[in-house]
């Protein structure tokens, strides 16, 4: 507990932040018109004819002169543009688009920004060349306006250009070159198991959502299904709103949207992902060695960043598949702004397909009991559901200029249903919605080549309402609410050429609502707490010059107080963070990760609530009472090989968290209603090969985790995790024929622990009330193993010129294997122990249909 001197770090790394913030104006270039609309201006104010072909003048632009004169306006016109104009006489004038034009350009390091001279100028299929001078300046003079131009330089990806876009600046036209490095000396692995997916130098993965391949059972970029390929991320039922990465619970992963943290990352119950992955463009997950910038997460993080820059053009898509469709765009509405928007709705309330059928009885096989129906009974049930679901998103990109960026972007996503059952005997009914508004905004600053700046602010809500009512007996309603407003600032400053400190400061307001009424007995509860956490983070990162060895290490700093209405807390937490990547050879590289972390905010599993199968987590915060602030520790050590498109990888981990509470863990068992605190502890090891070539790409992944509880009060004290699968096997490929893809692979684990009751008499406690099933150790048993099978094939074709096109088919569980995702045990009315078991999904076909243009 802090008691008196809970400011002493603040103002011990206060210096830190005194950084010299300086910037300067930018003044607006004079606006550019269009070469055709302007020429009528000219022939109405000046009383002539121009004579041209409309092809010619087809999106020339030039700078109007402070001049009014008709011939300093055709001269600029002429200087600006591939355009001669020639005068016929007084009043007319011929206007052609000249096949030889004069050029130049000044050549300069997209990095440093510093002048490059003596870079080579040739012009293809010619012999002009020329070097640049001390400037980094070139001129060339009749030059072919169709001719394209080859810049080179020792050290810089070659440049290709053409002549038309060189014409018509002055100054001379700036031209960035990318610096070159070996691929071997960096150890990056590209197409890591299909295209669109990379290994980063830091251990991270990307995904490049444009330049996404295909993988099995998926024909659309869906972001939290495709995690889910990667070595040691998994999801045990089958879903994208419960993913588990090193034997954590789907709490544990930090989501974050555009900086934005999201509390809700799924629709038709977790079965597919919230965000619509057309207008994302990359995905980064961190499993171990997280920057010091990202706070919460003790599991990992998934940051989804939308895309970043302004287009000259509008692009967009739309398609549909047999749950969805949905639509994009990106609408530039100026050289600095433009706008982005997506949308997409379920077909599910108006066409039942069999991909939505196939879904919806897993969603609700909750109320499907393994038990004999008396004679008498038809079992004849009336079901009636009314289910749908949506997101849009949108967001404002705004260049104030080449070194000020604002970005403001929001998302909105929901999920209705009405679902009722009816007999002869009852009327039953279930409510729910969920939806989770969210807003952001950043400004990206650069104040120097050595300094820059990041402010993102953002506020979240999501709400989860939902309503039991039976014809007769209890009726229950339950809402749950999470409101997060956050500010987050951080500074970069370059201190050398191998050296780059990072440092910063994150506000975090998150307040949660749980508010449960029930008829019978009258009960009413309404829970609202409040945490904030001020948090300081430094960081250095290392780069060395032949770029073998980089480290990042850092520190955060949280400050964390709960106010309550009877009890407050506060504490201080420091997160020590390392990352060190070193280059053995020019094909092996080692990896040593390691990270201390924290997170307030955890979901509690309501399994004694039945919503017919619906959603039963609720959002709440520590209290140091009832549920501690949860923590956690982790070391990773790795090897990667890389050489002629094969690619072998090795990781050994080791992750503690403490701070657990069985209500957290989803306990169907004796355990699951007194709220014990413990920890679990998960050792493993993480195997991928790759072999992949131009068309084709194949892998082998294999994951080895023991993954054990420790709760104190519970006996025994020592039990396997509720998500300790020991073995996970993947075997995978895709293949690409011209426009055809392809993606075959199978998954297999072992089964989930699971506690039976006890055998005969002893099953059921007799001797307390209510009477209560006696179980045997804590997950002393298992489920029988995992085994599916899953297939994709997508092909692209055009619709004209400027449309593309693509349609796809997958089908999910090839072979139709009933997989046992979950076994647990009930008392019903007469006593008797119900056996409830939650299986995969069967054979779900889906197809789908996307035109971009």
């Amino acid at each position: 507990m802090l008691k008196h001197h809970k400011y002493v770090v603040f103002l011990f790394l206060l210096p830190l932040f005194f950084l010299p913030f300086y910037g300067m104006a930018q003044e607006e270039t004079a606006q550019k018109v269009a070469v055709s609309t302007y020429l009528e201006k000219l022939e109405k104010e000046f009383n002539i004819k121009f004579s041209y072909v409309d092809e010619d003048l087809k999106n020339l632009e030039f700078q109007i002169p402070k001049s009014s004169s008709l011939a300093d306006i055709l001269a600029a016109i002429r200087i600006q543009t591939p355009l001669r104009i020639t005068k016929l006489n007084d009043r007319y004038y011929a206007i052609s688009k000249n096949k030889l034009v004069d050029i130049c350009a000044k050549v300069l390091d997209n990095y440093e920004n510093s002048t490059i001279m003596n870079a080579t100028i040739e012009v293809l299929g010619s012999n002009i060349t020329q070097i640049t001078d001390m400037e980094g300046r070139f001129q060339l003079q009749d030059v072919p306006i169709n001719a394209s131009i080859a810049i080179k330089h020792i050290g810089f990806k070659t440049k290709f250009i053409t002549a038309q876009e060189l014409t018509g600046y002055s100054p001379c036209k700036s031209i960035l070159l990318s610096p070159s490095y070996q691929q071997l000396n960096e150890v990056v692995v590209y197409q890591f198991l299909t295209t669109g997916i990379t290994k980063q130098q830091d251990a991270s993965i990307t995904l490049d959502i444009e330049k996404f391949g295909i993988l099995p059972g998926l024909i659309e970029p869906d972001v939290l299904q495709t995690i889910q390929a990667l070595p040691g991320i998994k999801s045990v039922d089958e879903t994208v709103s419960d993913i588990n990465v090193r034997g954590g619970t789907n709490d544990q992963n930090l989501v974050l949207w555009d900086g934005i943290k999201m509390y809700h990352s799924g629709h038709f119950f977790g079965l597919i992902s919230a965000f619509n992955p057309y207008l994302i463009d990359k995905v980064t997950i961190i499993k171990n060695g997280t920057s010091a910038a990202y706070g919460d997460g003790v599991s990992s993080v998934i940051n989804i960043q939308t895309q970043n820059k302004i287009n000259d053009s509008f692009i967009g898509g739309a398609g549909f598949n047999l749950l969805s469709g949905d639509i994009y765009g990106q609408l530039p509405l100026s050289k600095k702004v433009s706008v982005q928007f997506s949308a997409r709705r379920s077909s599910t309330d108006f066409i039942n397909t069999p991909t939505y059928n196939r879904f919806f009885e897993k969603v609700f096989q909750d109320s499907e009991v393994k038990e004999k129906k008396e004679p008498n009974d038809s079992g004849e049930i009336e079901r009636n559901e009314d289910f749908y679901f949506y997101d849009f998103s949108g967001k404002i990109l705004y260049d104030v200029n080449d070194n000020q960026k604002v970005r403001l972007s929001f998302i909105n996503t929901n999920n209705n249903l009405n679902y009722s059952e009816k007999t002869e005997d009852s009327n039953n009914k279930s409510l729910l919605q969920q939806t989770n508004l969210s807003f952001g905004g950043s400004l990206e600053s650069t104040w120097s080549k050595k300094w820059n700046t990041h402010l993102n602010l953002y506020y979240t809500r999501y709400n989860l309402d939902s309503q039991n009512i039976p014809s007769e007996t209890q009726q229950l309603f339950q809402s749950n609410q999470v409101l997060e407003k956050a500010l987050k600032a951080s500074a970069s400053y370059k201190l050398g050429s191998s050296l780059n400190w990072l440092n910063g400061y994150q506000l975090n307001e998150v307040g949660i609502t749980n508010f449960t009424q029930v008829s019978q007995p009258a009960y009413k509860s309404n829970i609202k707490s409040v945490i904030l956490t001020h948090s300081l983070f430094s960081e250095l990162g290392y780069e060395s010059l032949n770029k073998k060895f980089i480290a990042r290490g850092g520190l955060r700093l949280n400050y964390i107080k709960n106010l309550k209405t009877f009890s407050t807390f506060d504490e201080i937490i420091l997160e020590p963070r390392i990352n060190l990547n070193y280059s053995l050879t020019n094909e092996i590289k080692a990896e040593l990760l390691g990270e201390f972390k924290s997170q307030t905010t955890n979901q509690i599993i309501d399994l004694e609530q039945n919503f017919l199968g619906v959603e039963k987590r609720r959002w709440i915060l520590s209290d140091d009472d009832l549920l501690p602030i949860t923590k956690s520790k982790q070391l990773s050590l790795g090897f990667n090989y890389d050489k002629n498109g094969l690619y072998i990888g090795a990781e050994g981990f080791y992750k503690k968290v403490d701070g657990l509470s069985t209500s957290t863990q989803g306990f169907q068992n004796q355990d699951q209603f007194n709220g014990e605190i413990g920890s679990y502890q998960v050792s493993g090891a993480e195997f991928l090969i790759n072999k992949k070539a131009a068309n084709y790409s194949s892998w082998f992944s294999y994951a080895y985790n023991v993954n054990d509880y420790f709760f104190a009060d519970i006996t025994p004290n020592k039990f396997p995790n509720n998500l300790d699968i020991r073995h996970t096997i993947t075997f995978a490929g895709t293949y690409t024929y011209k426009n055809f893809r392809m993606g075959i692979g199978a998954n297999y684990h072992t089964g989930k622990p699971y506690t039976k009751p006890q055998e005969g008499n002893n099953a059921i406690l007799l001797n307390v009330f209510p009477n209560r099933i006696n179980y045997e150790d804590p997950n002393s048993s298992r489920l029988p193993d995992y085994l599916r099978t899953d297939a994709s094939v997508i092909y692209n074709f055009k619709m004209g010129r400027a449309v593309k096109a693509s349609v796809g088919a997958s089908v999910l569980n090839v072979l139709n294997k009933k997989n046992i995702l979950n076994t647990y045990y009930r008392l019903n009315d007469q006593n008797e122990i119900e056996t409830v078991e939650r299986v995969s999904l069967g054979i779900t076909p889906n197809v789908s249909f996307r035109m971009s243009f």
